[in-house]
C-alpha cells in the first residue's frame, strides 16, 4: 500500500466526529429535511382524521409540498429534499384519486420504504453498501473506501445493514396495518414512525463512522496530482526555450 492509499490520520477524533455530523446533515437534509418529510402527511391524516375528505386532504398534502419548494428556491437553497416530498406526496395523491381509498395515500411511500430497505441489504451482500454510495461524495472520497480503505467499507457496512434491517421492521409495523386498520389508524401511525426509526439509522451511521479510519480525500489527491503534472509541464516546457538552452549551456 502506498502513502497515498493511506487515510490521513492527523484528524482528532473530534475533528473526524464533526465531520461526519456535517456529511451527514448535508445528505440527509437535518432538522428542515426532516419537517419536509413530515408536514405533507401529517397535514393528509389531520384534515382527513377531521372530515374524511380525500380531495381536500390530498390537496393540501400537495399544496404544502409544493411551498416547501418555492421556499427553498426563494432562499436559493438545494431543493433536493423538497423535491422528494413533492414526488412522494403526488404519487400518493394519484394512487388514492386512482382507487378512491384513502390508504392508497400512503401505498407509495411505503412501496419506496421496503425497496430502500431491499437495496441496502442486496448491496451490502454484494459488497458495495449503499450507504457509502450515498455519503461516499460528500466526503470526497468516492469509492475509494471499496479497496483502499477497508476500515470505512466496513463501517460503511454495518451502516447499511442497520438502515435495512430498521426500515424492514418498519414496513413489518406498516404493511399490516395497511390492510387491517383504518385510514386515519394508519396515517397517524405512519406519522409516528417517519422520524424516530430515520434517527436511530443515523445515530448508528454516525457511531461507525465515528469510529472508522478517515476518508480518503480523492478530490484533493487529483488536484495534487494536476498541479504537480502542471509544474512538470512548466518545467519541460522552460528546459526545452531558447532562453533555457542558453542556460544550460551557460552553465
Amino acid at each position: 500500500m502506498t502513502s497515498l492509499d493511506k487515510p490521513t490520520d492527523n484528524t482528532s477524533a473530534d475533528d473526524a466526529r464533526a465531520v461526519t455530523e456535517a456529511a451527514l446533515f448535508e445528505a440527509f437534509g437535518g432538522v428542515r429535511g426532516m419537517v419536509e418529510t413530515v408536514l405533507p402527511g401529517l397535514l393528509f391524516v389531520t384534515i382527513f382524521t377531521i372530515n374524511k375528505d380525500l380531495h381536500w386532504s390530498a390537496i393540501a398534502a400537495l399544496a404544502v409540498s409544493l411551498v416547501l419548494v418555492v421556499v427553498r428556491v426563494a432562499m436559493k437553497d438545494t431543493v433536493k429534499h423538497a423535491f422528494s416530498g413533492v414526488f412522494g406526496v403526488v404519487f400518493g395523491v394519484v394512487f388514492a384519486m386512482f382507487t378512491g381509498n384513502a390508504k392508497d395515500f400512503y401505498l407509495p411511500g411505503m412501496l419506496y420504504t421496503l425497496g430502500l430497505a431491499l437495496a441496502y441489504i442486496v448491496t451490502t451482500l454484494a459488497g458495495v453498501p449503499l450507504i457509502g454510495l450515498i455519503l461516499g461524495p460528500v466526503f470526497k472520497e468516492n469509492l475509494s473506501w471499496r479497496k483502499r480503505n477497508p476500515g470505512r467499507k466496513k463501517a460503511y457496512a454495518k451502516a447499511s445493514w442497520a438502515w435495512g434491517l430498521i426500515l424492514l421492521a418498519k414496513c413489518a409495523v406498516l404493511f399490516p396495518l395497511y390492510w387491517w386498520a383504518d385510514t386515519t389508524q394508519l396515517g397517524w401511525v405512519l406519522v409516528a414512525l417517519k422520524i424516530p426509526p430515520f434517527l436511530l439509522a443515523v445515530w448508528l451511521t454516525w457511531v461507525f463512522l465515528a469510529k472508522a479510519p478517515a476518508p480518503i480525500d480523492v478530490f484533493a489527491e487529483m488536484e495534487a496530482a494536476e498541479a504537480a503534472e502542471a509544474a512538470a509541464r512548466a518545467e519541460e516546457d522552460e528546459q526545452a526555450s531558447p532562453a533555457g538552452g542558453r542556460h544550460r549551456r551557460d552553465g
